[in-house]
């Protein structure tokens, strides 16, 4: 099958993400392409879909958001997984799940909406960002788990070939 993996990513670590669960879905034998949601035009010439993307202020990236809102109707029309990545620390927080991730599920028909822990390192961010992150409390660090990671794309790769 040929798949999309797009990921809205501020600084990268969502995207690091997104390229691990593209890998894993090649290694299943499938062909992906991983485009950002701002670049992608349409999604008609893919069989299945991957979306992704860091939470800022409690909500998915606006370029996700804004990919979605043009291709809604194409996305519905196949198989789509939606991840998200923003708890940070040791327990992850927050737990709660941006406020937007049901409606945009809902909007592509996802299969599964997935949460995987991110990553937070203070010193790339700007100082608006600084501020916002010292409002939270937030925790400092990488508390990505690439074998959850992977371990999903798996369940996603077995998706495709059911």
């Amino acid at each position: 099958m040929h798949v999309l993996v797009s990921v809205a990513s501020r600084h990268g670590a969502t995207a690091e993400i997104g390229e691990a669960i593209a890998l894993e879905l090649a290694r299943a034998g499938h062909f992906v392409d991983v485009i950002p949601p701002e670049e992608v035009d349409r999604v008609a010439s893919f069989d299945a879909v991957v979306l992704g993307s860091a939470v800022y202020v409690g909500r998915l990236a606006v370029s996700l958001r804004a990919l979605v809102q043009r291709q809604a109707g194409e996305l519905r029309e196949r198989p789509v997984w939606l991840f998200w990545s923003g708890p940070v620390g040791d327990p992850p927080m927050p737990v709660t799940p941006p406020d937007d991730v049901a409606t945009i599920a809902g909007a592509v028909a996802a299969r599964e909406a997935r949460c995987f822990v991110g990553s937070l390192d203070r010193s790339a961010l700007g100082l608006n960002e600084r501020a916002l992150v010292a409002l939270t409390d937030a925790e400092d660090g990488d508390f990505r788990d690439f074998d959850d990671v992977r371990a999903w794309a798996s369940t996603v790769a077995e998706g495709l070939a059911a």
